[in-house]
């Protein structure tokens, strides 16, 4: 069985993790094949947007450890440099909407993954733990980088030093996701976050979502001088000249991406 599953629909590129007997826990075939079909999101025009989320009842206990320990485990060094480290730059660089759709547990390695994407959305059952303490080891995945951004120095400090689970409504309180979704038709309903915004003018999301990422190594400007950049790049899309003329037509605008 498939240990990451891959369908487009309506211009949405679904990636579900499929170790359900195993809370979704990461293994290198998975981190490995997550990379390629992040690959092909990034090259295949007719995709729009990404939606991630798990199979079964969790999204994602984080690293099998299994794999890392024994005589014949695989190096946390090469865990993390060859299977975490790609798989968030290309979550990060990729310039389509990204919804991360947490339908259950989302621990370690899992959480940092959810938190990496654009938009998460959440069960109101879910909950998000910062588990590396509790064996030793330091937030990869983007963690140190991630949380501080988005709950402050302190929240994310005791949340990675405690490994205090968190549930979904106190997630939302903190910024740390978008929203809580009810458990009931969570998949339809965060499906559909993702379809809306794959009928957006998908381009002009990719240079706001590049401009965000930039600000947070840039000063003010140099922010400015990038939105400037970003807004005549925009401004040259065929979706800018689409949605200006539905404006002034009175009409619904038909986005390509483009």
């Amino acid at each position: 069985m498939e240990n990451v599953l891959f369908d487009v629909i309506d211009g949405v590129a679904t990636l579900t993790l499929n170790r359900p007997d195993k809370y979704n826990a990461i293994v290198k075939d998975m981190a490995l094949k997550m990379q390629e079909y992040l690959d092909r999101c990034k090259e295949d025009e007719e995709i729009r947007s990404v939606y991630l989320t798990g199979a079964g009842k969790a999204f994602c206990a984080g690293q099998d450890l299994k794999e890392a320990i024994g005589e014949n485990g695989i190096e946390l060094h090469s865990i993390v440099e060859h299977h975490y480290n790609p798989l968030i730059l290309r979550i990060w660089e990729l310039e389509k909407p990204v919804v991360a759709a947490v339908n259950g547990v989302a621990a370690g390695a899992g959480a940092n993954i959810a938190l990496s994407t654009d938009i998460v959305v959440a069960k109101q059952s879910a909950k998000f733990i910062q588990a590396f303490s509790s064996i030793g080891l330091i937030p990869d995945s983007g963690g140190t980088f991630t949380l501080p951004r988005l709950v402050g120095m302190q929240k994310a400090t005791a949340l990675c030093m405690l490994g205090e689970p968190i549930d979904a409504t106190e997630a939302e309180r903190i910024g740390m996701i978008y929203k809580v979704l009810p458990d009931e038709n969570f998949e339809q309903q965060s499906f559909d976050l993702a379809l809306r915004l794959s009928r957006m003018p998908t381009r002009g999301l990719g240079l706001t979502k590049r401009a965000i990422r930039m600000s947070f190594r840039n000063d003010i400007d140099k922010q400015l001088a990038i939105e400037c950049e970003l807004q005549t790049a925009a401004g040259q899309t065929h979706d800018y000249t689409e949605g200006v003329n539905a404006f002034l037509e009175k009409r619904k605008p038909e986005f390509k991406g483009k």
